[in-house]
């Protein structure tokens, strides 16, 4: 049986797991590195680059960079959160036909599971690369707060990738399991993440190898890259204060912000003030203009606090629907990078009256957790079980606009669960189903996940077909609704992504598009480490070839000339050429070596 990884995709970086004689391994990228940076950039020659060389360029090519797609995913165009984004990303935000946001790269569209899935690409490769075998299966996170919709749409993104994706896992959930595993823990406990780009909380009860879900909450536009905006405002308010210059329209300027702002935040994180040093921002009539300014963490964390108090009332509620108090709590677990931030600690102890338990490496604990969930699946790890819930309320649109829930937030999951309506008019011959999720109490309040008609109801008076709507939501969050008319037994059902998101042919497209792109760099890579040996041997064999020339047959001495020649000329001619000519010369300079033995 092939090895099944774990991924956390995450806003700022990436990480990826695998279960190893029953303990799970954090694999390397090809850098070296433990995670690696959820960047993406395509450059002026057609290449793409992933990770932390894409980071490295971004200066020099911002509009082309693509970072926190995750905050994008499974998004429409007209959300706020995709507003707001495109006030503040440097690369262009589309709307798709179906309403969807997509990014705009040069001439090419893609939609933001196309991306996701050209950094688990990435990873899928380490992984590779690490167990020597294909890698095809995985298990892969998402907040804990997603809708359907952003659950849908990271599946498709593993999907693109060329992942079966068996299990679309909780964030909090992942993260409890590998605090459970690693600490040996029982007792009620809650998950704080907050990452770069998104917040959850969970709140579980761990019990002999059983790790129940009580709650969840959470902000899926809340994270790092706030902390980082709130500190990039700051820079640029100080220096049009000062030089009377707005930096806002210098994309550059902005993408040197960028990178100085999260320097500095994760200095503060051990210091009291830091130092923000960026020569040559700009300029005017007067000469080159420098920003040379101090932060310090008193001022950091009042930019923070407005933010920080937004995690609040998720937990409050968590708490809350959990049937617990804060007293009640055994453990408080802060995962995310972004949990580093001394204010972030004291905040999670305000709100939990706990010191919180920093004993878990808050950027590769949700990796870990999705990588024992791989176990639990193959049967490699036996003492534990897993059961999770649904963040969001899910239900119909009903008369008048209302919203009528048949499941109820935080309600365990797998689950399935009916509920009998009826027509509102005489002789009604169809119904429409439009299928929502959210707390509001009207449907425009809430989340459209999709709609769909069930046809040829028997014609009767109001009030009398008895239409059955049920719900099914798998162990993924993924939701399946059917609609059953009793009198005749018609149904219609759909797995809910008819609103947004890619169609089965959208993803399969891109799917195939990813697989090729993928052999055409392939072909380059390969093309590169020919051009790199055969330049390498053309320059020793006719070093030694002129050493040797004068004790060289006639014969030999055109072999070799021909040789290098060919070698010369096929440096910009096709791989198979390539090769020709790496064979032929490494044939060359085999006789040559036997030729200076013959003295």
């Amino acid at each position: 049986m092939s090895k099944v990884v774990g991924i956390d995709l995450g806003t700022t970086n990436s990480c990826i797991v695998v279960m190893e004689g029953g303990t799970p391994q954090v694999i390397p990228n090809q850098e070296g590195a433990r995670t690696t940076p959820s960047i993406v950039a395509f450059t002026s020659k057609g290449e793409r680059l992933v990770g932390q060389i894409a980071k490295r360029q971004a200066l020099t090519n911002p509009q082309n960079t693509v970072y926190s797609v995750k905050r994008l995913i499974g998004r429409r165009f007209s959300s706020p959160e995709v507003q707001n984004a495109q006030k503040v990303l440097p690369y262009q935000i589309v709307e798709a036909a179906n309403g969807d946001a997509h990014l705009q790269i040069d001439d090419k569209v893609y939609s933001p599971p196309e991306l996701a899935a050209i950094v688990l690409q990435k990873l899928k490769a380490a992984a590779e690369d690490y167990l020597g075998e294909p890698v095809e299966e995985a298990i892969i996170t998402v907040p804990a707060y997603f809708n359907d919709s952003q659950r849908q749409a990271t599946k498709d993104a593993g999907t693109i990738a060329g992942l079966n994706v068996q299990r679309i896992l909780n964030e909090p959930t992942a993260a409890s399991l590998a605090y459970g595993m690693t600490e040996g823990a029982t007792g009620k406990v809650a998950i704080y993440d907050l990452g770069g780009g998104t917040f959850d909380v969970s709140i579980l009860e761990l019990n002999a190898g059983i790790y129940q879900v009580l709650a969840s909450g959470g902000d899926t536009y809340l994270g790092g890259e706030d902390f980082d905006q709130l500190i990039i405002n700051w820079l640029v308010e100080e220096f049009q204060t000062e030089n009377e210059i707005d930096l806002t329209g210098d994309r550059m300027a902005l993408q040197r912000l960028k990178e100085a702002a999260e320097k500095a935040k994760c200095e503060l994180s051990t210091q009291a003030q830091a130092e923000i040093v960026l020569p040559f921002i700009s300029a005017n009539q007067s000469g080159p203009k420098h920003l040379n300014t101090v932060l310090t963490r008193t001022k950091f964390e009042q930019m923070i606090e407005p933010l920080l108090e937004r995690t609040r009332k998720p937990c409050e509620d968590a708490l809350k629907d959990a049937g617990l108090a804060a007293a009640d709590l055994d453990d408080i677990i802060p995962v995310g990078g972004q949990t580093r931030t001394p204010k972030v600690l004291e905040t999670i102890q305000n709100i939990f009256r706990k010191e919180p338990n920093r004993s878990v490496n808050p950027d590769e604990v949700v990796s870990i957790g999705a990588a024992i969930q791989t176990g639990i699946m193959q049967g490699d790890v036996t003492d534990l079980v897993l059961l999770d819930v649904t963040p969001h309320t899910l239900g119909i649109e009903t008369k008048d606009g209302t919203f009528t829930s048949l499941i109820d937030r935080n309600a365990n999951i797998p689950t399935k669960k009916g509920r009998v309506f009826t027509t509102v008019t005489d002789n009604q011959n169809k119904v429409e189903v439009h299928v929502l999720q959210g707390e509001g109490t009207m449907a425009h309040e809430n989340t459209s996940l999709g709609r769909f008609m069930l046809t040829d109801v028997a014609p009767a008076p109001k009030g009398v077909p008895q239409i059955e709507v049920i719900f099914e939501i798998d162990v993924n969050g993924i939701v399946q609704v059917t609609a059953l008319d009793q009198a005749t037994g018609r149904q219609q059902n759909i797995t809910v992504r008819a609103a947004s998101g890619l169609t089965q042919t959208e993803v399969d497209k891109a799917r195939t598009e990813s697989d090729q792109q993928l052999q055409i760099e392939e072909g380059l890579k390969e093309r590169d480490r020919i051009v790199g040996q055969l330049q390498g041997l053309t320059q020793s064999t006719r070093k030694t070839f002129e050493l040797l020339s004068a004790k060289l047959t006639e014969e030999e001495r055109s072999s070799a000339t021909q040789a290098l020649t060919k070698a010369d000329q096929a440096k910009e001619g096709s791989l198979h050429e390539l090769q020709a000519a790496l064979s032929i010369l490494e044939t060359t300079a085999e006789a040559l070596g036997q030729a200076m033995l013959r003295g």
